[in-house]
């Protein structure tokens, strides 16, 4: 890419002369074109340099998704400062250890959303904040905290245009841009700091795998705040020029209105919502026809969805701004390489170490998958770069999996999430893939269980199927010892226990399984698991 679009406001200056028109966001209540974007962050940026926002602030954004979500962001980026994404789900002890852990500024909230109100949320995390910096005085639990806003409250005499403009200009692409928290299922989560060109190249890196280019309407519906929607969403739309289709509060029927009203090209949800809309009754009447292979299954006609494992599962996380491997969404693999997640995007690369000695594994053999290259995070919140980076300057991801002869990265597990049933490694995304599988199960999850004997592998699959059924389907697909002795089945995704970052909540999987699941009698024995090593 040249150099003036790796910076936000070389982007968006771009965007405004070739995208003038085309909206850059279409919620269900508003749109904003490239154009529009350009000129209302441009305006709300000069009010905040003479708010006293610059190049050294790290500014808190709580907020949902929406326009003036965009046009505030847009506005942080482009002068220099960096935007810290807040998630609007936090309870106030998590928003305080997140605002410290970013050496959060200046914040900005939305008065409220769903019910929560951030200001009696800040007041309870940090008691007298807001009171104590608008009279200038530091705060003990937040000494970096200058200025707290509500979204309509930044209102200035905007500088000069010559002013933003020599801070556009000072903008350079390895300056900071985003602090995401990661939203692991487990752990405190990490502030990942990316820099402008490295989340813009990331970007960039997976637009012909995902098939967005200028004229693709994409739906993504995940929160600004995680890297799915500010990486695979608004980053997504700028990158290409394309438009995103986003909610605030997505909800069955106003989201097929949305994908109808708004002919919507390419949706990327979560899997389980478009489980969720395809089995609405609905959905047969709502036109869906603009929607092109690249989305996801379960909203496509049966003569465009792709057999079980047979399109490439795209792969990443918030330290890589998104997907770093992957394949079209919209061609098969080849047969051979069905379930895998596609080959590392260039620029990127990746090797699979020994768990114990971090020697670089043989192809095909399990380890941690370990990435370097200029679009992974220039660092972590708190954490030196050796605390970060190996010696050879990769990170090690936590996940576990393995790199065949020809490059394709088959991905097995969390490292965290392995276990064994009588000696033999079980990985939950092999079993989850198997159940997926299954012509009427919608989603499945899967973790090990506690037991008298040990480990039990347990499972909590959204289908009609009794557990019975279940069992006797994927015993054709798995071997004995990761068939799920333990079954948890509904019919109602919300049954999911999840944390407020969306994930699946493991803790509380465990636990529902244990407490409610069906137990068959085909627990694994020390005859029926291999031995270790085999």
């Amino acid at each position: 890419m040249a150099s003036d679009l790796l910076t936000m406001p070389g982007l968006l200056r771009h965007n405004a002369a070739v995208h003038r028109d085309r909206p850059a966001m279409v919620t269900e209540t508003a749109s904003l074109t490239h154009a529009q974007l350009d000129r209302d962050s441009a305006t709300l940026a000069r009010r905040l340099v003479a708010l006293g926002v610059g190049s050294s602030s790290r500014v808190g954004l709580v907020m949902e998704n929406g326009t003036q979500w965009a046009v505030i962001a847009a506005a942080i980026m482009r002068i220099g400062a960096i935007v810290v994404p807040l998630s609007t789900l936090l309870k106030p002890p998590e928003l305080l250890s997140q605002l410290q852990t970013a050496t959060v500024t200046e914040l900005i909230m939305t008065p409220g959303f769903l019910d929560r109100d951030y200001l009696d949320d800040l007041e309870l995390a940090a008691p007298g904040v807001r009171e104590q910096v608008s009279e200038g005085r530091r705060h003990v639990e937040l000494p970096n905290l200058r200025r707290v806003w509500l979204a309509g409250e930044l209102t200035a005499h905007p500088v000069d245009a010559e002013i933003l403009m020599a801070l556009e200009d000072s903008v350079r692409p390895a300056d900071d841009l985003v602090v995401l928290f990661t939203s692991g299922s487990r752990g405190t989560p990490k502030g990942v700091i990316h820099t402008h060109g490295g989340a813009i190249r990331a970007v960039a890196a997976g637009l012909a795998c995902r098939c967005v280019g200028p004229e693709e309407r994409l739906y993504i519906p995940m929160p600004f705040f995680w890297t799915g929607g500010f990486s695979g969403g608004l980053m997504t739309a700028l990158v290409a020029g394309a438009t995103l289709l986003t909610e605030a509060a997505p909800e069955v029927g106003s989201t097929l209105e949305l994908l109808q009203r708004e002919r919507a090209t390419l949706f990327r949800g979560w899997p389980d919502q478009a489980a969720r809309l395809a089995s609405h009754p609905d959905f047969a009447s709502v036109s869906l026809s603009h929607l092109g292979p690249g989305s996801l299954p379960a909203v496509l006609p049966p003569q465009l969805q792709p057999a079980p494992g047979a399109r490439a599962n795209l792969f990443g996380m918030t330290e890589t701004f998104g997907p770093y491997c992957g394949d079209r969404l919209d061609i098969d693999l080849p047969p051979e390489k069905y379930g895998s997640c596609g080959r590392p995007f260039d620029g990127l690369q990746v090797r699979v170490v020994d768990l114990e000695s971090g020697i670089e594994c043989p192809p095909g053999a399990d380890g941690e998958i370990s990435v370097r290259g200029p679009t992974v995070m220039r660092g972590i919140c708190g954490r030196t770069r050796a605390e970060t980076f190996d010696a050879d300057g990769f990170y090690r991801t936590g996940d576990i999996g393995a790199v065949d002869a020809e490059g394709y990265l088959w991905y097995r597990s969390r490292r965290d999430d392995m276990f064994k049933i009588k000696g033999a490694t079980v990985y939950p995304s092999e079993v989850e893939g198997a159940l997926r599988g299954l012509v009427q199960v919608l989603e499945a999850f899967v973790t090990n269980v506690a037991g008298e004997a040990g480990d039990r592998v347990g499972a909590l699959v959204i289908t009609s199927l009794a557990p019975a059924a279940l069992d006797t389907a994927v015993r054709t697909r798995l071997s004995s010892f990761k068939v799920p002795t333990l079954w948890y089945v509904t019919e109602r995704i919300e049954d999911v226990p999840r944390s407020a970052s969306d994930k699946v909540d493991k803790a509380a999987l465990q636990s529902l399984i244990e407490r409610h699941g069906t137990r068959m009698s085909g627990e694994a024995t020390a005859n029926s698991a291999p031995q270790k090593g085999t």
